[in-house]
C-alpha cells in the first residue's frame, strides 16, 4: 500500500487570468486492508491536483507494485495547479513500465484499477477531469443528490448495458470482481476521461470495490451527506465497510469544494489561518 497524501483543511488554487479568484477544497484519505486480506494492494494519491485511487491485482506482492506504480507516477504531476489529460494517460503508460521491471515473476501477472479526478483548464475554465479504469469509482454529491461519475469496465457493467440483468442482481453477481479494462497486464491502459464543472458545495469521493462491495449507494449518500467533514464523512463510509464485512481492502477519498471564483467565500472566511 502506499499513500500520498493525506488531507487538508483548506487548499487554495488560483485561477489563471482572473485577479484574486481561487479555489478552495478540503479534504480527506483513509485505507485499511480489511478483515479477509493479508495485505492492503490499495494505493492512493490526495494531493492537489490529483484526487485517486488504485485498486492492485496479480497475487502476492504484484498487486501493491502494480498500484503504487501509478499512484508514484501521479504525483509526478502535482508541482502544478492544472494537469490535463495527457499528462495523466503518459503518467498511466510509464507505470505500466514500472510495473513489468518491479512485480518480478507472476504467473498471473499484475495490474490495477486507477480512479479519480484532477483539476484541468478546458477553454481557460477549471473542471474536474474525471478518469477511469477498471470497477473503482468516483461519485459526486450536489445537493443531496448522489451521481456516479464513472462507468465500471467490468462483465457485470456490460451485463447490466445489455439488459441482461437487473441492478439488484448486479449486487450478487458471482462475477463481480471481474474487470475488463486495468492498467497493467503488459497491455496500454485506455482510461476514460470527461469533465465536470468545479462547482462550490459540492463533495467528491474516489473510492476502491471494498467500499461498493460492502455498501448501496443509497448508503454511500447517507454518510456523504451527513459526514460534517470530509475526514468525517470518510471515516464514517469506513467503518461502514468494515462493519458491513470488510472482505477487500478499503480504500476513500472525499474531497469538498469550498470556493469558486462563482461562489466566494465571504471575507471573514477567505481570512481564515490557511492549513
Amino acid at each position: 500500500m502506499t499513500q500520498i497524501g493525506r488531507g487538508s483543511k483548506r487548499h487554495h488554487i488560483a485561477v489563471p487570468g482572473r485577479d484574486g479568484a481561487r479555489i478552495t477544497l478540503t479534504w480527506a484519505a483513509l485505507t485499511d486492508k480489511g478483515y479477509k486480506r493479508s495485505a492492503n494492494e490499495d494505493s492512493l494519491i490526495a494531493k492537489s491536483p490529483i484526487f485517486a485511487v488504485a485498486d492492485g491485482m496479480g497475487g502476492h506482492s504484484a498487486g501493491d507494485v502494480a498500484s503504487a506504480a501509478v499512484v508514484n507516477r501521479l504525483a509526478e504531476r502535482v508541482s502544478g495547479q492544472y494537469v490535463d489529460e495527457k499528462s495523466i494517460d503518459a503518467s498511466l503508460r510509464a507505470a505500466v513500465a514500472d510495473m513489468e521491471k518491479g512485480a518480478g515473476r507472476t504467473d498471473l501477472g499484475t495490474g490495477t484499477t486507477v480512479t479519480g479526478f484532477a483539476l484541468t483548464l478546458a477553454e481557460g475554465q477549471p473542471s474536474w477531469l474525471v478518469f477511469n479504469i477498471g470497477d473503482s469509482r468516483v461519485y459526486e454529491l450536489e445537493d443531496g443528490e448522489l451521481r456516479q461519475l464513472t462507468v465500471d469496465h467490468s462483465i457485470v457493467q456490460e451485463l447490466l448495458d445489455a439488459g441482461a440483468i437487473t441492478p439488484s442482481e448486479a449486487e450478487v453477481h458471482p462475477h463481480s470482481n471481474v474487470i475488463t479494462r486495468a492498467v497493467g497486464f503488459n497491455e496500454d491502459p485506455v482510461p476514460d476521461f470527461s469533465l465536470v464543472p468545479v462547482v462550490a458545495g459540492t463533495r467528491l469521493l474516489a473510492c476502491s470495490d471494498g467500499l461498493t462491495k460492502e455498501l448501496t449507494e443509497h448508503g454511500i449518500r447517507h454518510f456523504l451527506t451527513v459526514g460534517t467533514s470530509p475526514l468525517d464523512a470518510a471515516g464514517q463510509l469506513m467503518d461502514a465497510a468494515l462493519g458491513n464485512g470488510g472482505r477487500d481492502n478499503v480504500t476513500v477519498v472525499v474531497v469538498d469544494v469550498l470556493e469558486t471564483p462563482e461562489s466566494p467565500l465571504p471575507p471573514a472566511r477567505r481570512g481564515a489561518r490557511r492549513h
